[in-house]
C-alpha cells in the first residue's frame, strides 16, 4: 500500500518536472575577455607598482595628509556609501534566511457560537463531552503551539540568490574603495591647484610692483617731455589690468578652498598650506607595473567583476523558477475549549505535517521575461566589465604619456621665463636711454607675466598627472 502511494507521488513529480522543464527561451550569451597588453607603451616591463604604496607614504605634504585623513572620516558621500554597504550586508542575511526553516510560535483564544438550527449547531447540542457534561455554549477555544515551513532548495535557487547578494555586498565594498581613491585624488588635485593659485597671486603682486615702478619712470619722462601722455595712459592701463587680475586669482583661491572644505566635510575655513614649497615640488618617479595588475589593484574593475558574478547567479535563479519547488510545512500544539484541559496529552495534542510539490504550468510569461531580462543583464555586465578594464588601461597610458610630455614642457617653459625675466630689465634700460619705445616695455612685461603664469600652470599639471597616475593604477584605497 505504502509503495503504491510512493509510486503515485513519484509519477506526479515526474509529470510536473516533464511539463515544466520545457525548452527554455533562447537567449544570447557572452563570455568576458580579460586579456590586456603585456606592457604599457614606452614603459619598462616591471612588476613594481606604485599603486601598492599607501597614500600616507605617496603624499609627503603634512598639510595635504591632514586634509585627506579628515575627509576619510567626514566626507558625506563616503559616509552615504558606508550605509549602502550596511544595506547590502543586511540583504545577504535576508537571503540566507530564506533557505532556512521558518518557525513561528503563537497562542490564541476565541469563542464560537453556532446557530442551533444548523447541522453543526444541532450536532453540538446533542453531544456530551463526558456522560452528563454537555458541550459549552458558546464554545471557547484556546490554542498554543508552533508552526514551521521550509522550502527545500533542490535547484539551489535560494543558495544562488544568497551568493548573488554576497557578491553585490562585496561589490559595494569595492565601490567604497573606488570612491576613496577618487576622493584622495580630488583633494590632492585641489590642494595643488590651491598652491598654484597662491604662487600666481604672488607673481601678480610682483608684477604690480614692477609696473608701478615703470609707471613712475614714464611720468618723470613725460615731465621731461621725452614721452607723451599716451605712454603714461598705456602704462596706467596695464597696472589696472594686472590689479584686476589680482582679484580674479583671489576669487579662484576662495572657490578652491571652499571646494576642499566641502570634500573634507566642513564649512568654509582657511586651508593651512605652505605655498612656497610649490616651486620646489618635483614629482617622484612612478612605477606602473604591468597592465594585468590593474585587475587586482583597481577597485572599479573588481567591482565590475563582482557585479558580473552576481548577474550570472541571477540567471541561475531565474532559470530555477521554471522547475518545481518542494515545500514542507508542519505544526504542533495544544487546543482545548477550557484552559484546564489545554495541556492534557494526548486529548488536547494536535500536530500536522505535509509536503507539497508545485510548479508553474500556465501563464509562465512572467518567468520567461524575468529569465530573458536576467540573461540580458548578465551580457550587459560582461560588456561593462570589459569596458572598465579597457578604460583603466587607457587612463594609465594617457597619464604615462602626459607625465613625459609635461616634464619636457616644464623644462622649456623654465628657459622661457628666464629669458623674459631678463628682457624686462633690458627693455627698461633701453627705454630710459631712448633706445626702445614704451610699447616694447609693456609687451615684454606682459609676456613675462604670462610665461610665469604658464610655468606655474605646467607645474600644477605635473602634480595633477602625478596624482592621476596614482589613481589610474588603483592606489589610495588600501
Amino acid at each position: 500500500m505504502f509503495k503504491s502511494k510512493l509510486y503515485i507521488y513519484a509519477g506526479v513529480a515526474g509529470l510536473l518536472l516533464n511539463v515544466t522543464s520545457c525548452k527554455l527561451p533562447e537567449v544570447a550569451t557572452k563570455t568576458e575577455d580579460t586579456t590586456v597588453p603585456e606592457q604599457y607603451a614606452n614603459a619598462v616591463q616591471d612588476t613594481v607598482n606604485s599603486a601598492k604604496i599607501r597614500w600616507q607614504d605617496y603624499f609627503t605634504d603634512p598639510y595635504l595628509d591632514s586634509l585627506i585623513d579628515t575627509a576619510l572620516e567626514n566626507n558625506q558621500e563616503l559616509n552615504i556609501t558606508m550605509q549602502e554597504i550596511a544595506i547590502a550586508r543586511s540583504e545577504v542575511k535576508a537571503r540566507k534566511g530564506e533557505y532556512l526553516p521558518f518557525i513561528d510560535i503563537g497562542a490564541g483564544a476565541g469563542v464560537d457560537k453556532k446557530a442551533r438550527y444548523t447541522s453543526q449547531g444541532a450536532m453540538e447540542a446533542t453531544t456530551d463531552i463526558r456522560p452528563g457534561e454537555e458541550m459549552p455554549e458558546p464554545l471557547p477555544d484556546f490554542f498554543v503551539g508552533a508552526t514551521a515551513s521550509w522550502e527545500i532548495d533542490i535547484w539551489n535557487k535560494l543558495h544562488n540568490a544568497k551568493k548573488a547578494a554576497l557578491s553585490r555586498y562585496l561589490s559595494s565594498v569595492e565601490g567604497k574603495n573606488f570612491l576613496v581613491t577618487n576622493l584622495i585624488a580630488e583633494i590632492a588635485n585641489s590642494y595643488y591647484e590651491l598652491l598654484a593659485l597662491d604662487n600666481q597671486l604672488e607673481i601678480v603682486n610682483q608684477n604690480i610692483e614692477i609696473q608701478s615702478n615703470a609707471l613712475r619712470i614714464v611720468k618723470l619722462q613725460k615731465e621731461a617731455a621725452r614721452v607723451t601722455e599716451l605712454a603714461v595712459r598705456k602704462f596706467e592701463a596695464e597696472v589696472f589690468k594686472t590689479r584686476s587680475l589680482q582679484y580674479d586669482v583671489q576669487q579662484k583661491i576662495t572657490e578652491t578652498e571652499n571646494r576642499i572644505n566641502f570634500l573634507v566635510g566642513r564649512f568654509p575655513q582657511p586651508i593651512s598650506r605652505d605655498h612656497h614649497a610649490f616651486s620646489t615640488l618635483i614629482p617622484e618617479k612612478i612605477q606602473t607595473g604591468i597592465p594585468s595588475q590593474l585587475l587586482e589593484n583597481r577597485p572599479d574593475i573588481r567591482q565590475a567583476e563582482l557585479e558580473l558574478a552576481a548577474s550570472k547567479l541571477d540567471v541561475k535563479v531565474a532559470k530555477a523558477r521554471f522547475y518545481p519547488s518542494l515545500g514542507i510545512s508542519a505544526g504542533i500544539g495544544y487546543q482545548a475549549f477550557n484552559p484546564k484541559y489545554l495541556l492534557n496529552t494526548p486529548e488536547s495534542l494536535l500536530y500536522s505535517i505535509a509536503g507539497d510539490l508545485t510548479a508553474p504550468l500556465i501563464n509562465r510569461n512572467e518567468i520567461k521575461a524575468t529569465y530573458i531580462s536576467a540573461n540580458a543583464k548578465q551580457v550587459q555586465a560582461v560588456y561593462n566589465y570589459e569596458q572598465t578594464i579597457l578604460n583603466a588601461y587607457v587612463e594609465v597610458a594617457n597619464q604615462l604619456s602626459r607625465i613625459g610630455n609635461l616634464e619636457k614642457s616644464y623644462e622649456l617653459k623654465s628657459k622661457e621665463v628666464d629669458a623674459l625675466t631678463q628682457s624686462i630689465d633690458i627693455s627698461s634700460t633701453l627705454f630710459r636711454s631712448a633706445r626702445a619705445d614704451y610699447m616694447e616695455v609693456l609687451l615684454t612685461q606682459r609676456d613675462a607675466l604670462e610665461s610665469r603664469f604658464e610655468l606655474v600652470e605646467t607645474k600644477m599639471q605635473q602634480m595633477n598627472a602625478f596624482v592621476s597616475m596614482y589613481k589610474a593604477l588603483g592606489g589610495g584605497w588600501n
